[in-house]
């Protein structure tokens, strides 16, 4: 009697598995296959008057914000923004009114300077203390 031969199995495993995941992304990045639309923006504010959206809560978003260029840099300092360089970007400051804004924060104890030796010499790191902590969420 002949053995049975279950060769298939292996092919299925160790080819066709594998193809079924490759082949969709090869056809995704050259374009080819389904196209998923973006959700249309029209649409999400339709669903907003559907739900009855509350102007309050827009009211809420908005006050959010910070009010002052002192709040704007605060915020930056607390989505962990350490260095002059990044908090300048993040804020879109210029180096004079940023430098400013950093020195009344550090006389009024919202803003802690700290000095450190890294390895292409030394650097400045800025944390914002307890205090700021409280002046920025209240």
């Amino acid at each position: 009697m002949a053995d049975p031969n279950f060769s298939w199995i292996y092919i299925i495993i160790f080819l066709a598995i594998p193809l079924a995941r490759i082949i969709p992304r090869i056809l995704a990045k050259r374009g080819i296959g389904k196209k998923f639309s973006q959700p249309n923006i029209q649409n999400e504010s339709s669903d907003f008057a559907d739900n009855k959206f509350d102007m309050s809560e827009k009211t809420k978003i908005e006050h959010s914000k910070p009010q002052s260029k002192n709040d704007l840099v605060l915020g930056a300092l607390h989505r962990g923004s350490k260095t002059f360089e990044n908090i300048q970007k993040n804020t879109g400051l210029d180096n004079q009114e940023l430098d400013s804004i950093l020195e009344h924060l550090e006389n009024d104890g919202l803003l802690k300077v700290v000095h450190k030796q890294g390895l292409f010499g030394p650097k400045t790191e800025l944390y914002p203390t307890d205090k700021g902590f409280k002046e920025y969420y209240s």
